[in-house]
């Protein structure tokens, strides 16, 4: 048993690994050194819990008593987190409290409910509708109906068989002959279709093969975390990263009590919060994991009237119509009615059978004669009204469901009397109407939805559909104002600090779309709509194998931020787009001859010849990519917040969304990262590990020295630090962001480089230093006092991290900038 230490402190820094099978807890150890070398304090892993058999993300968890065997088990943990230890550095893991793999063959506890069915000692675990589908929970893992299947399902020595799927049979039934003995089980399989409108347990999201569970009950707590907290107690694990809160039932009681289970280890919460919302100020976490974070740095290096330009050339270029693509705000409308009447349909059919059962039993007059449909209907209009993820039961639900939704949903309503229904909706929604059972699980269903109906519409659906500017359509972004002004970026970094200073920070994911390398390219086009807009006119030809002019512009603009690619990479990533927006083809409803039609269209477009045209632009473009580049990772390591580095990313990093960004890291065996070429450029591959020269040349030489910074100056970079806007002066001065943390180490970066160099560049514009010397980070040997000209400061970079040495003397801050040799 590992013994027992004291509680570390919060983490300066932490570094993300995926873990899979091809990655297990040894190549992490193996790793170690390195990563260490970089200056992190802590590794950050994916879930690492028993999970189905050859998964390479750990989120659909199968037993909770268990770390993965495929992993290398429990006791290859504890030697990597005693490795970990002895170069200095702890571990946080990734924990899935919403849901687990609804695969009884691997799930244990959820054959023994299917065995069981309601009476199991298990069946509180999950979120099942057991008065639905006459009490069988409803698997959709048929490849069609059940008649056309029959001969398919076997039964052998208890265990109904389905090709790989297996299934529990009910004590007394394996003599029944075979449509009897499916009658009689506590479960059906049915076609895999029906999920859509029949199924009756709580899905992630709308997800069939990820089962929610009750984590809500205390017994599920404590069973489903009891490993968990057990490495927490005896010192192999540090920290905790929730995933997906807002599926949960109640997550400010779930954060309550894991708090106090911890014994208040530091944990940060994935929570998506929307532009201009503010994480439940109750909730006893450090923070959220920092989706919020990477929305503010993004736009930091967007250009607002670049990007107003670049949406009239997608409009002139794609012609979409407004809510397919066209408008931001009508395409979020339209995508959210899409999926609550098709993915999320038999959710709002069970949200809609609670409202009915408390309307009709309620001794309040209001709520009675309330048609089905009518509930059903207001239900609808509010909840795609929402635009924040959820309502939470610290938070006054009357600024979620607000009455201006209320007033948009009852015009949904043709007799003024019916749209009166709104309002009972509404008030159930606030907790107008009492606490009693039912009003409890509608205000709960209602929540639930609201989580999954705007992952679905706007992250899975929106985003996909809304494309002038691909960088912005990315998690916790609002493609609809993807710019911000550095004011607002001091304004949230202040905030930060000042509320949540332990909180998480992100730039690239495991669920980013694109990594920030990418989005940092693309970026640039809002410096140059108008030449993107004459490129693609010579690139793109309608009636030459475009299938259509929305996908094209996607295309092209995927190629040009990640730059030369594998056709494959481009292929399966913009195969995923089109189904996820699902205008032509879709993940349910599949148009072979449309993506047939886009697989030609990428060889022969963006990754033929044809692309060269779209390389040579980007390569005219690489200054500035390398400032957005460079700015993004310094502005990311030494801002308040604790920076999560994504694996491969202290490298240029530049990959698509998942599987892409998922795949597997080469790490310098035995290395510290410092040896010649470590700093090379990636070639695009997202291994980080690629060779060559271009727009990351020395992004790995600026991650090294923020984290080593932030790992040799803690509390300068803390809770109890402080965050200073430094305001440059000049004609070039809204191209500098810069600030100062405690006085003692500061940052600035160049933005939207290409307009100041076609502006004339900085000339005279300075930076005034806080007092003191201020020696150079990034380049040793090199010193700044007073007024520093940026010019000379941005002289062989386009960013500056200056640390300040010696006492403060009165006299400097009124003197010129001053360089001379670092003694």
């Amino acid at each position: 048993m590992t013994p027992e230490r004291p509680e570390p402190a919060v983490p300066t820094a932490t570094y993300r690994l995926q873990l899979q099978p091809d990655f297990p807890f040894a190549a992490a150890a193996a790793a170690v050194p390195y990563l260490a070398s970089l200056g992190v304090s802590h590794l950050h892993l994916s879930p690492v819990l028993e999970a189905v058999p050859g998964s390479r993300h750990g989120y659909d968890v199968v037993d909770h008593a268990r770390v993965r065997g495929e992993l290398g088990g429990e006791q290859a943990l504890r030697d990597l987190s005693r490795t970990a230890r002895e170069h200095g550095l702890g571990l946080v893991v990734d924990i899935v409290p919403n849901h687990m793999a609804m695969s009884p063959r691997h799930n244990r506890v959820l054959w023994e409910v299917l065995r069981e069915g309601p009476s199991s000692r298990h069946a509180r675990w999950f979120d099942i509708d057991w008065e639905a589908q006459g009490g069988q929970v409803l698997l959709p893992v048929l490849g069609g109906p059940l008649g056309a299947e029959l001969d398919r399902l076997k039964v052998d020595d208890d265990v109904l068989r389905y090709h790989d799927h297996a299934f529990p049979l009910r004590e007394g039934t394996a003599h029944l002959p075979l449509p009897q003995l499916l009658d009689a089980q506590w479960y059906r399989p049915v076609w895999w279709r029906l999920a859509r409108t029949e199924i009756n347990y709580r899905r992630f999201f709308s997800i069939s093969e990820l089962i929610g569970v009750r984590v809500e009950d205390p017994e599920v707590f404590e069973a489903t975390h009891a490993k968990v907290l057990q490495l927490l107690r005896e010192g192999v694990v540090d920290g905790l990263r929730v995933d997906h809160p807002d599926g949960l039932a109640d997550p400010d009681e779930y954060l309550r009590r894991l708090h106090e289970s911890s014994d208040g280890r530091w944990t940060v919460v994935e929570k998506i919060l929307a532009d201009g919302e503010d994480l439940p100020a109750s909730w006893p976490v450090a923070g959220t994991t920092g989706y919020d974070a990477l929305r503010h740095v993004d736009g930091l290096f967007t250009d607002p009237a670049g990007a107003g330009e670049l949406l009239g050339q997608y409009r002139r270029f794609a012609a979409p119509q407004p809510d397919r693509g066209g408008e931001w705000e009508a395409t979020v409308r339209r995508a959210a009615y899409k999926v609550l009447t098709h993915e999320l349909s038999t959710e709002v059919d069970r949200l809609t059978r609670v409202a009915h059962r408390v309307c009709a039993a309620s001794p309040e007059p209001a709520l009675r004669d309330r048609a089905p449909w009518a509930l059903r209907t207001a239900l609808e209009e509010l909840l795609v009204r929402l635009e924040v993820y959820r309502p939470y039961a610290s938070v006054d639900p009357a600024g979620v469901v607000t009455e201006e939704a209320a007033a948009g949903a009852r015009r949904a309503f043709a007799v003024p009397e019916e749209a009166g229904v709104v309002d009972v909706v509404r008030n159930l929604v606030l907790g107008r109407y009492g606490d009693g059972p039912g009003q409890v699980e509608f205000r709960t269903r209602f929540a639930q939805t609201a989580s999954a109906l705007r992952a679905k519409s706007v992250e899975d659906t929106a985003f996909y559909r809304y494309v002038p500017l691909l960088s912005a359509t990315e998690v916790g972004q609002n493609p609809g104002s993807p710019a911000l002004s550095p004011e607002r970026f001091h304004a949230y970094c202040a905030r930060v600090q000042r509320d949540w200073p332990a909180a998480g920070t992100v730039v690239s994911t495991h669920d980013t779309k694109r990594s920030a390398d990418v989005r940092a390219a693309l970026h640039v086009l809002t410096e140059c709509a108008g030449r993107w807009a004459d490129v693609l006119t010579e690139v793109t030809h309608v009636g030459e194998g475009v299938p259509d002019p929305q996908l094209a512009w996607a295309a092209w603009q995927t190629v040009f931020g990640l730059g030369p690619a594998d056709p494959e990479r481009v292929t399966g990533a913009l195969l995923k787009h089109v189904r996820e927006a699902g205008l032509h083809t879709s993940w349910t409803e599949r148009e072979p001859a449309y993506e047939e039609a886009v697989a030609r269209f990428v060889t022969a477009g963006p990754c033929g010849a044809t692309g060269e045209r779209v390389a040579r632009f980007r390569t005219s473009l690489e200054p500035y990519v390398r400032a957005n580049v460079l700015g993004t990772a310094l502005v990311h390591l030494t801002m308040p917040g604790v920076p999560d580095v994504y694996q491969g990313t202290e490298s240029e990093y530049r990959a698509l969304v998942d599987p892409d960004n998922r795949r597997t890291v080469d790490f310098p065996a035995g290395g510290t990262g410092d040896e010649d070429g470590a700093d090379d450029a990636d070639d695009g591959s997202g291994s980080g590990s690629g060779s060559g020269s271009g727009s990351g040349s020395g992004k790995a030489a600026v991650t090294r020295a923020a984290l080593r910074l932030r790992g040799r100056r803690p509390e300068v970079f803390g809770d109890t630090a402080s965050y200073e806007p430094l305001a440059a002066e000049g004609p070039g001065a809204a191209h500098c962001v810069a600030f100062v943390r405690s006085g003692a180490v500061l940052t600035a970066v160049t933005r939207l480089s290409l307009r100041l160099a076609e502006a004339g560049g900085w000339q005279e514009t300075r930076l005034a230093l806080p007092p003191g010397r201020w020696a150079d980070v990034l380049e040793p040997g090199r010193e700044f006092t007073g007024h520093a000209r940026l010019a000379e400061l941005f002289e062989r970079s386009p960013v500056a991290l200056l640390e300040r040495v010696g006492a403060p003397r009165p006299a400097d801050s009124g003197r010129e900038r001053s360089v001379r040799p670092h003694p």
